[in-house]
């Protein structure tokens, strides 16, 4: 089978870790990048690989099998992943939990209309963490499930800081309350709030004259992102933000806290958990494995949308059947 085409809309930090990616499967191949940017100010790091401009992307249909979408879950993603499922077979690592139901209608219709393949909210979480919430939920009936995230940084919260008003410069890191964390583990199943199990500190570089009291308002009510959250707001200067703030560290935990047994007295505990150099290097890896599925879909005539749920593990690898059988199961 020859490789997998795959284009890039969106070249900042995962689309640069998307490109990454490739280099690690012989099976996938960059064709393309189409950015937001003049063409001429994007320099990637693969020789010989075209960036367009994102307005000229139709041009390029029969050239990709894929499109990885790496824009942002707050303003890109609603937008640009129904448009491009119109163009492409895509990918999406949309991640405001609250909106997935209705992305996904969106997606899923525009993809059936256009005979093409979707999939959406791909990476940890939604995504890995997605599969193993739904692992151990199935194995372990009764019970609780618990996520924590962090602490790292969410690329998502923090660019949804920073398409406020007079932010120039912005970063947010979920922590998660250790108190909280083992609690958990102690199997006593508690009940715990939103703001219970973490809190979202943001540093921010402001616009010379910006309102530095209405940026703060603006974060810590932005619903879906810090309204259910305990969250501080940190001012700082550029310098200090480009010193300490220039990684992307992330991680966190899946745990479910269940009982077996005729009087259920028995306790389990399942615990995934990620600690991550780079988040948006990890997700990268994740779309690239997705995007190999998708492929496979394809080829039988898939169309519409799906999500990390509807995806068997095999065809995440690219081992045949027989050598997963040999060496993983």
């Amino acid at each position: 089978m020859s490789n997998v085409r795959i284009g890039i809309a969106g070249y900042g930090n995962l689309g640069k870790g998307v490109e990454l990616a490739i280099r690690q499967n012989p099976d996938m191949e960059l064709v393309a990048v189409f950015s937001r940017r003049p063409p001429e100010q994007v320099k990637l790091l693969t020789e010989g690989v075209p960036v367009y401009s994102i307005n000229d992307a139709e041009k390029y249909q029969n050239d990709i099998d894929v499109l990885i979408i790496c824009g942002g879950s707050a303003t890109d993603l609603p937008e640009q992943t129904p448009a491009f499922a119109k163009l492409f077979n895509v990918i999406d690592s949309f991640d405001t939990h609250a909106r997935i139901p209705e992305h996904f209608a969106n997606v899923d219709k525009v993809a059936k209309e256009n005979n093409h393949l979707a999939m959406i909210s791909l990476g940890w979480d939604p995504g890995l963490f997605s599969l193993n919430r739904v692992y151990a939920e199935s194995i372990l009936r009764d019970g609780k499930t618990y996520t924590f995230w962090g602490k790292g940084v969410s690329q998502g919260h923090s660019d949804a800081i920073r398409r406020i008003k007079g932010v120039k410069m912005g970063i947010q890191y979920t922590v998660p309350i250790a108190s909280a964390i083992e609690a958990v583990r102690s199997g006593s199943q508690p009940d715990l709030s939103t703001r219970e199990k973490h809190e979202r500190v943001c540093y921010v570089v402001a616009e010379d004259g910006a309102d530095l009291a209405q940026i703060e308002n603006d974060i810590k009510t932005m619903k879906n992102y810090f309204d259910e959250y305990n969250t501080t707001v940190n001012f700082i200067s550029e310098e200090q933000f480009r010193a300490e703030h220039n990684t992307l560290p992330h991680g966190g935990f899946v745990i479910r806290s269940g009982k077996t047994g005729a009087d259920l007295q028995t306790n389990q505990t399942i615990e995934y958990s990620l600690t991550l150099g780079s988040n948006p290097e990890f997700t990268a890896s994740v779309l690239i494995a997705y995007a190999r599925a998708l492929n496979r879909f394809k080829a039988e005539g898939k169309t519409g949308c799906m999500t990390a749920l509807d995806v068997p593990p095999a065809y995440l690898s690219p081992l045949s059947p027989e050598e997963l059988r040999a060496h993983c199961l």
